[in-house]
């Protein structure tokens, strides 16, 4: 253990690193998105893509429709 002391005289006291502060922002905006991402999977499961119309007229209906 006494052979990385000499190691840690090296380091700059002018160099700014992001520390446990940083690393705790990081942490709570990854488990924020990751919440997010849940949110809305959830949610589009929900929602029907299928055309409301399309789906009560039969085909010949739309076509006489769209000759006249």
């Amino acid at each position: 253990m006494t052979h990385l002391v000499p190691l840690a005289k090296e380091v700059d006291d002018d160099k700014v690193t992001p520390g446990v502060l940083g690393f705790i922002v990081f942490a709570v905006m990854a488990l924020a998105v990751w919440g997010l991402m849940k949110s809305m999977n959830k949610h589009m499961r929900k929602v029907d893509f299928k055309d409301a119309e399309s789906d009560s007229e039969p085909e010949s209906k739309k076509e006489t429709a769209d000759r006249s």
